[in-house]
């Protein structure tokens, strides 16, 4: 997807593979945090305060991380108060774009055609990966994070005092299983799929979809016996579970290669997976036109074609909007 050097977009492939084959992400960028009196940030970074009106998400509908922070908005009910501007499922030589001619908003905030112009709009010298969701201070015009693992910690609580929903997604009796559960799945599943498609040798490969479906494996075990992963309510872990399980039949069995079992062939997972869509404020998050389009024209160098398949037939479909309208995208007036 290319690369910022300098504050400059460097063109180029879309993988991020090592010279040993495996897929190696690179961290984020930008790791502030928005609380609720703008107090208390991890040591050695910046904290913001929480705002109706003054936060504004970038997002792709297609990419799983993003998906994180709009199924927590949603859940909070924030969307009044914490705007969406949605690229461009497409993403090539230029990364992710505002072009609207796929079902992306286009900016609502500077009327920029691509991402990496907001990251140059936030630091000028920038240099590093330009990824989704963001998280974007309007007073100041700089990005507050782009990690998505601390961005859906923010949403769920800093505006708890100012009109967010109940709900407590990482209750501190049970933070140290959330943390624990949590890095397992991130490393074997959410990251794992990435680690299986866009390996580059054999033996990368092998042990990518070894470690994803022995963890796939035990997920099912685990959940035949709960409904949830960690105690008896949702949670983050939960949440972060759902955006990868919600892609796995339709792009990463094929795309990615992950084909060895489909969610459908795991009787706990798939009842898990349609007890988060019957969640009416989660499903209304998935777009499954943007994530198809995303993975198969987007990843010319796993689908040089670009063509979109046609298929799987999911069950569960039927349970979300997959059309192309913006509803869940709410930028708002331009700035001057």
């Amino acid at each position: 997807m290319g690369i910022m050097v300098d504050g400059h977009w460097q063109p180029g492939e879309a993988t991020e593979a090592s010279k040993d084959g495996n897929f190696a992400r690179q961290d984020a960028g930008f790791r502030d945090w928005v609380t609720a009196d703008g107090a208390e940030a991890p040591e050695g970074h910046r904290a913001y305060p929480a705002a109706a009106g003054r936060y504004h998400l970038y997002v792709s509908y297609a990419c799983p991380w993003a998906h994180r922070a709009l199924v927590v908005r949603a859940l909070k009910g924030l969307e009044d108060s914490i705007g969406v501007s949605v690229v461009s499922p497409v993403m090539r030589e230029n990364g992710w774009t505002f072009a609207t001619d796929a079902g992306g908003s286009g900016d609502g905030l500077y009327g920029l055609d691509y991402l990496w112009q907001l990251y140059a709009r936030a630091r000028p010298g920038y240099s590093g990966k330009v990824t989704v969701p963001v998280l974007w201070d309007r007073e100041t015009e700089t990005i507050v994070s782009n990690e998505s693992a601390e961005i859906i910690r923010m949403l769920a609580s800093a505006w708890d005092g100012i009109g967010a929903l109940p709900g407590d997604f990482y209750p501190e009796a049970a933070r140290a299983t959330i943390d624990a559960i949590n890095a397992e799945i991130y490393q074997a599943v959410n990251n794992g799929v990435y680690k299986a498609g866009f390996a580059t040798t054999q033996a990368a490969y092998d042990d990518a979809v070894t470690q994803l479906f022995a963890m796939l494996d035990r997920l099912d075990r685990h959940l035949a016996t709960q409904d949830w992963l960690v105690g008896p309510a949702m949670t983050e872990a939960d949440i972060r579970l759902f955006t990868t399980l919600v892609r796995f039949d339709a792009v990463y069995v094929g795309h990615f290669k992950c084909n060895v079992r489909r969610i459908a062939d795991y009787p706990a997972l798939e009842r898990y997976l349609e007890r988060m869509l019957a969640v009416p404020a989660i499903a209304a998050t998935v777009h499954l036109d943007h994530i198809m389009t995303h993975y198969y024209a987007s990843h010319r160098d796993l689908n040089p074609s670009g063509i979109v398949p046609a298929g799987p037939d999911l069950p569960w479909a039927k349970m979300v909007d997959g059309s192309k309208s913006q509803r869940n995208a709410t930028p708002p007036a331009r700035l001057p």
